[in-house]
């Protein structure tokens, strides 16, 4: 302790201080990536050109960064833990041209204050370096030591002294999954410096510095390098510029889309931000090119002069605010248009003839539908065809229930969700195939109810709607919203036993995945299994699935893992049974059949069984309807004839 804070008066000053850092650690280091992107952005603005992380315990136990920058002499060394003490701001005039990373002087200070800190650094001309240990925001030691030229700054055991922050931190996969994207955007947004990343002794990242020296191409190589090879295939690039701003970098193409927004990286003058606003601009270039629910890729940087943006805004810097939002909203979306209509990106299109120069027999002539592949017709795989078959000794049981949608007093079915729903293509069964079919006794169904034992009247509407009369009244199905409720309860009772079917892939499937989805997949594993996926994880990258659910359609396995990783991912900190409803809906959703696909009739009549055998049939998982029940009297009144 000094003479200046020796003494009571000191003391509470010391005590003010280091209460303050704790407070401000709270916004300012919110989890170990938040210290990691403080610690790498300082080594960044060092002049380092090549940063290394080491990593312990998904960064509770250790998150280290070592760079060989300018380092820094004793007396500075000690000064950096003061609290708004910068080397990089000298006059308030400088607060207009911020072009450094870090400028506000609290990081280290708030870091210093929550954790056990070890800061070895060292100046080319200085004969010995500086090493300073700091336990809780005391300086615990200051000495010379020997050191390479550079930094070396070790935060261990982050929130050993708040133990209430300590313990809302996520699962090690979720703070894993941070600390890996932290360094993703600063790799990307620094690709002429070497970066590499040790996690428990193993080898995450070792990127080299690009000797290139046009920004583009290394850009380019960078990419490949931390997100794979794939990428660097799918990039278009993105270059404008003006004088108020430029833009350039890369965005994918619309294959290279995604389930999330996690690969969508935006840098104003070299500093990553997250901007819902320009995000948008860039989705809404791409209009109809990408499917409902998908994200391009894209890595962008904007230059403006930084008297016209204030990046002060935001306690972890990670916001900014521009003096023309609308201008640069619209420059990007045209920058990105701009490149997705190089040709060849886009299809070149001919006008059709105007309908009266149509020859007679296009005018008459429907559009092919989009059948499904189903297999062959026979007694093992689809039964009896419906319109002759012998009526079936199975009865749909269902109870008086509620329901505020235009069917009057709808029931509930007294079964279990999925206990009969199996998959659309699958025969029927007797009660006797079914061991764990309910023993109560069944209520008599409403009378517009399908019963099974009769044979049905069905007709398919564009290809989108099942069309039952029944008696004097109709009924309307949605093919795709029925589907997938009949798919996602089957999906909760799969994964509430535990097992689910599965049948192995005569040619597994490779997956390249990055280290931040290698780590959840781990996490989501159980799950999977559950649902019927035989999945291996191997060196690097590489995931391998050698089996899949046995109502999966061939083809369609990247794709359904990918869409409920994505899910995972939007609902992994919820509770295991709300993670599990989404997988299910998203399993549901991605392999229902869709709006336009033919259906046989055996598979009408099939869907509609297990629909109703489902316990709530009347909507899909995302709350839409599955049916509709017009009465005589609705359509008497639609026609005005109510008198």
């Amino acid at each position: 302790m000094t003479e200046e804070t020796s003494g009571p008066e000191g003391l509470i000053q010391v005590m003010e201080a280091t209460l303050a850092n704790k407070i401000a650690a709270g916004e300012v280091v919110q989890r170990p990536a938040s210290a990691l992107k403080e610690m790498m952005e300082n080594a960044i603005d060092a002049g380092a050109d090549q940063v290394d992380v080491i990593l312990k315990a998904s960064g509770r136990e250790l998150v280290q960064v070592i760079d060989n920058g300018c380092g820094m002499g004793p007396e500075d060394a000690l000064a950096c833990f003061l609290r708004h003490a910068t080397s990089k701001i000298h006059a308030i005039e400088d607060l207009e041209q911020i072009l450094t990373l870090g400028f506000r002087g609290e990081a280290l200070a708030s870091i210093a204050a929550v954790a056990q800190v070890e800061l070895r650094t060292k100046r080319m001309p200085d004969p010995v370096g500086t090493c300073i240990r700091i336990e809780g925001g005391v300086v615990v030691s200051n000495e010379p030591c020997a050191t390479p030229n550079g930094t070396s700054l070790a935060v261990r055991n982050l929130f050993y002294n708040v133990p209430v922050r300590r313990n809302f931190l996520k699962t090690p996969a979720t703070e894993f999954k941070h600390l890996v994207e932290t360094f993703q955007f600063l790799a990307l947004s620094h690709p002429h410096i070497g970066c590499s990343m040790i996690h428990d002794g193993n080898e995450v990242y070792r990127l080299t510095a690009s000797a290139s020296k046009d920004p583009q191409e290394a850009l380019r190589h960078r990419i490949a390098e931390l997100l794979g090879r794939g990428h660097g295939e799918q990039l278009i690039p993105v270059t404008e510029a003006t004088s108020y701003i430029s833009v350039r970098g890369f965005i994918g193409t619309p294959k290279l889309h995604r389930k999330g927004r996690g690969e969508q990286y935006l840098f104003v003058n070299n500093r990553f931000i997250k901007n819902r606003y320009l995000e948008h601009a860039v989705a809404a270039a791409y209009e109809q090119m990408l499917p409902d629910g998908a994200y391009p890729f894209f890595t962008l940087f904007l230059r403006i002069d930084p008297r016209h943006v204030d990046v002060n805004v935001h306690p972890t810097k990670a916001e900014v605010k521009f003096d023309d939002e609308r201008g640069v909203y619209g420059l990007v979306k045209a920058v990105v248009q701009k490149a997705l209509s190089s040709d060849s990106l886009t299809p070149q299109l001919i006008a059709a003839p105007p309908a009266s120069e149509q020859p007679p027999s296009a005018k008459r002539a429907a559009p092919t539908p989009r059948s499904v592949k189903l297999p062959t017709p026979t007694s093992s795989s689809w039964g009896k065809p419906s319109a002759s078959a012998a009526p079936s000794p199975k009865r749909v049981q269902i109870a008086a229930g509620t329901h505020a949608q235009r069917i009057t007093a709808p029931p509930t079915p007294s079964i279990s969700p999925g206990e009969t729903s199996r998959t659309l293509f699958e025969p029927d069964k007797t009660p006797a195939d079914t061991p764990d079919a309910p023993t109560t006794a069944p209520r008599e169904a409403p009378s517009w109810i399908p019963d099974a034992t009769q044979p049905l009247q069905l007709w398919q509407l564009k290809l989108q709607y099942i069309l039952v009369p029944m008696g004097t009244a109709l009924l309307i199905i949605d093919q795709q919203a029925a589907h997938e409720r009949i798919l996602y309860e089957q999906a909760l009772t799969t994964m509430a036993r535990g097992h689910g079917q599965s049948q192995q892939l005569l040619f597994p499937q490779t997956l390249d995945l990055g280290q931040a989805d290698r780590a959840l997949l781990e996490e989501i594993q159980p799950e999977l299994q559950m649902l019927g996926f035989d999945v291996q994880f191997f060196s690097g990258r590489s995931v391998v699935v050698q089996g899949v659910p046995a109502d999966v359609r061939a083809g369609a396995e990247r794709a359904l893992l990918e869409e409920l990783l994505a899910q995972y991912k939007a609902h992994h900190e919820a509770r295991a049974t709300d993670r599990h409803k989404a997988l299910a809906r998203s399993y549901a959703k991605k392999m229902a059949v869709r709006q336009g696909e033919e259906l046989p009739p055996e598979a009408m009549r099939r869907l509609i069984n297990q629909l109703f055998a489902c316990e709530m049939p009347y909507a899909c998982p995302a709350g839409r309807p599955t049916l509709l029940h017009i009465t005589p009297e609705e359509l008497a009144d639609r026609f005005a004839r109510g008198g």
